[in-house]
């Protein structure tokens, strides 16, 4: 598997990547004595060239004997085989689903694949190709989606988006967390701290108009990472799926809900459920432009047209570690990402990872902290998330050097924090529970510790070591 292609599937849930969605085929349907109708599923993004390729055939009856064939847009056969074998059913009405290899394929080209025999049916057409080429239609289509997700004034004119949202964020309240049902209902009204705050700008949740620092950190860490690591695909030579200003707009966003200088987390800005007095996001359809002035007067809209901030704990306080960590890691990958294009920005990108980093909450109780209310995202681990933190951390130092002036001024400590918070991973009670989703970066920060102990010369006295991350991967 190629690089391009790897991480296509590294970011795959994150950047809402396409790669492994797969789409039925109409075959003829004909009633009688003729061959039953079937539907043959294959990779939208395409198949790599040397890689393995699966494509599979969904039947209301035994497909037994059935053959196939891959043909190019000109109609000439490239590949074919039988059909087979049975993998078990899909449904009731697709009892039968089977599998349809043609790995020999190696041509680049625009093919379909035709079944015939007993159930006969047509593919859409596919793609077989390089893995680069295949990652830049899936790359560009996510990289839209976050530029039309963009809140705040400074959105991209598209289609889909023909003016600025939420402008009254610029200076919005401060609010304790409320007691919340599952649901997210509270009782009477928000408790306001005040204190405003600009938590303008970053990207809504997937489905609604909140925004979210638990899922805004994971999202960046994994743009920087890509825009550091394959430039060609996601960076500054990536032509249309080039990540790095989307990035950037993230990690501002996160800054602002970061107050360094009093240290103090904000990590949610609007709420989805409210009570039977006021209004919360669910409750009504909208374009997000109007949500500043919903219902005029009617103080039934005020949390829609003046969106709550919730803080995480007074100033100073711990931080949830699983928020702690991602966001050391993302301000940790601003330094190295931006170091050279700009200083002053990386610069307090690092200060504010580190001290982050700090607060830390490393014997935490009851419920991580991710949102309101928490059923919302139920986020159970987090020491992979330090380990994460720590190595990016490690990282940015080692490539600056000693750096006067910051709580912690070596790559080793972090180096050191990262295997230790590793080791507790694996021996935790969440190793490998969930990993490729949100909830456990496990993999991406066992792969980046592995590339920094190798870095720094696979120092001796680490909690973990090489061979054990690979082995837990």
């Amino acid at each position: 598997m190629s690089r391009a292609v790897a991480w296509a599937s590294r970011v795959a849930a994150p950047l809402l990547l396409v790669a492994t969605l797969i789409q039925p085929g109409l075959a003829d349907v004909r009633g009688g004595g003729h061959p039953a109708h079937g539907f043959v599923r294959v990779d939208q993004t395409g198949y790599e060239r040397s890689g393995s390729k699966r494509a599979y055939l969904m039947t209301p009856k035994a497909a037994t004997g059935a053959t196939f064939a891959v043909a190019a847009a000109n109609g000439a056969v490239r590949f074919s085989g039988t059909i087979g074998p049975d993998l078990g059913s899909w449904s009731t009405s697709f009892p039968h689903v089977d599998a349809i290899d043609f790995d020999g394929l190696r041509a680049r080209g625009t093919y379909r694949i035709r079944v015939r025999g007993p159930v006969r049916a047509i593919s859409p057409p596919f793609r077989v190709d390089t893995g680069a080429r295949l990652a830049r239609g899936p790359l560009r289509n996510a990289l839209s989606f976050y530029q039309a997700e963009r809140d705040g004034p400074d959105f991209i004119r598209s289609a889909l988006r023909t003016a600025p949202a939420h402008l009254n964020d610029r200076r919005a309240m401060t609010y304790l967390t409320p007691r919340t049902n599952g649901d997210g209902v509270f009782r009477g009204k928000l408790q306001p701290l005040a204190r405003r705050i600009d938590a303008s700008g970053g990207w809504w949740d997937a489905g609604d108009y909140p925004k979210f620092v638990v899922t805004t950190s994971y999202t960046v860490d994994l743009m920087l990472s890509g825009v550091r690591d394959f430039p060609r695909w996601m960076g500054r030579r990536a032509g249309g799926s080039n990540f790095t200003a989307e990035a950037r707009f993230g990690v501002r966003w996160l800054l602002r809900m970061w107050d360094d200088r009093h240290r103090t987390l904000y990590y949610q800005v609007g709420v989805g459920e409210a009570n039977d007095t006021y209004a919360g996001d669910h409750d009504i359809w909208r374009l997000p432009q109007v949500d500043d002035h919903y219902g005029g007067t009617d103080p039934t809209f005020v949390y829609i047209r003046h969106r709550p901030v919730f803080r995480a704990a007074p100033p100073g306080s711990k931080v949830s570690p699983n928020i702690a960590g991602r966001d050391a890691a993302a301000f940790a990958l601003c330094y190295q990402v931006f170091r050279s294009s700009r200083p002053g920005f990386a610069r307090r990108c690092l200060l504010a990872a580190e001290h982050v980093f700090d607060l830390a909450d490393t014997s935490p109780r009851g419920h991580l902290l991710t949102v309101v209310p928490f059923d919302f995202y139920p986020e159970t681990e987090w020491r992979d998330d330090l380990e994460l933190g720590a190595t990016e951390l490690a990282r940015a130092l080692a490539e600056r050097g000693p750096a006067p002036g910051l709580p912690h001024t070596h790559a080793a400590f972090y180096l050191r924090a990262a295997a230790q918070w590793a080791r507790a991973y694996m021996h935790g009670p969440g190793d490998a529970g969930d990993v490729l989703n949100l909830y456990d970066v496990s993999g991406l920060a066992h792969a980046e510790l592995i590339r920094e102990i190798r870095r720094s010369g696979n120092p001796p006295g680490l909690d973990a070591t090489v061979p054990q991350l690979l082995a837990d991967m």
